[in-house]
């Protein structure tokens, strides 16, 4: 094992220095999707001490054909993503210490998640949890690094509080978002591609050559053969709430945040409680049963399916109601099976 890093430390900008500073590094990633099982695996394999991996969801079928830590085994079972990610994760690296947490990022939980974190990795769906990780990494002072994909387009940047604009400059001047997953697909080049250029940034920052990022969002379209670089220095704004010379951070406010989403790619809403509960799945089980349908379940979810819609109830109250896009019709289920 003394071996492990030699291909990394023979490179000059890492070293053995390099090496030493990425074993004590923590790192948080949100999301345990596409790329944030990439960015996982990329880390865990070059020797970060410490990843905390977040996410909401659990593993399908669609996954699958992108997500490279998930095998069928995790599909049938419906495995949390964070928990299937963090048994693949130290089959990896037993040396990594792995927090595995399945849970919705919102203002309730972010604090806490960034307590002691040296990099926050961007893997999520919605802008809405990338504006909070915005807000956070700038009020804390930790660099992260966005990330998005969708079709065969990507599109990444670091972000340096302090030093570069952070993404609320970025979404008034340049055009990083609009279609998504459910509307476009998407290939597995594009998520590695953008996973590539999210850990290139990543290692830099981690082993101090801060020097050598890239300054830039980076964009690309593998089908069309596009590729752009733009400067983004001069788009920081000197009043941006998030970072600018006077601060509010309204994105940690937690009437900016929703507490419906319709997920990506998915013919689904989340719902999450009014505050936070800590559900008893056994007796919820039983109570379901009751009702008609059919209900399945792990030591993290219950699955209820009844008609076309199916309920997959997390332990920290969070419900995905399948089978609609429509907020109301999601809620109207919710409330008619769940109180």
């Amino acid at each position: 094992m003394t071996d492990r890093y030699s291909r990394q430390e023979l490179f000059a900008p890492i070293g053995k220095e390099g090496q030493q500073q990425l074993q004590s590094k923590h790192v948080l990633i949100v999301g345990a999707g596409a790329l944030g099982t990439g960015s996982a695996e990329t880390l865990v394999r070059a020797g970060v001490g410490h990843l905390t991996i977040v996410d909401r969801d659990y593993v399908e079928w669609s996954n699958l054909q992108r997500q490279q830590l998930y095998g069928e085994d995790d599909a049938e079972r419906r495995l949390p993503k964070a928990v299937a990610a963090e048994q693949r994760l130290r089959r990896i690296n037993s040396s990594a210490a792995i927090d595995a947490i399945v849970a919705d990022v919102t203002t309730s939980e972010i604090e806490a998640l960034t307590e002691g974190v040296d990099l926050i990795i961007d893997a999520t769906d919605n802008f809405d949890t990338r504006l909070l990780l915005n807000d956070i990494a700038h009020k804390r002072r930790i660099p992260w690094i966005y990330g998005a994909c969708v079709g065969s387009y990507g599109v990444s940047c670091a972000i340096v509080p302090g030093e570069t604009p952070c993404l609320n400059c970025l979404l008034e001047t340049v055009p990083i978002g609009g279609a998504t997953c459910d509307t476009s697909g998407i290939i597995a080049p594009a998520v590695q591609m953008v996973v590539a250029l999210q850990m290139a940034e990543a290692l830099k920052l981690l082993t101090g050559n801060k020097r050598a990022l890239r300054g830039k969002l980076v964009s690309f379209d593998l089908w069309s053969n596009q590729y752009t670089a733009i400067g983004v220095d001069r788009l920081k704004k000197e009043d941006c709430a998030s970072c600018g010379s006077q601060p509010t951070y309204p994105y940690l406010q937690a009437s900016n945040h929703s507490r419906t989403a319709v997920l990506c790619g998915r013919d689904t809403v989340q719902i999450r409680p009014p505050a936070p509960v800590e559900r008893d799945l056994e007796t919820l089980a039983e109570q379901l049963s009751r009702q008609g349908g059919t209900v399945q379940g792990n030591p993290y979810l219950i699955s209820y399916t009844i008609g076309a819609h199916r309920l997959a109830i997390f332990r920290d109250g969070r419900v995905l109601v399948h089978g609609t896009k429509d907020v109301a019709e999601a809620k109207s289920l919710y409330h008619r099976y769940l109180g």
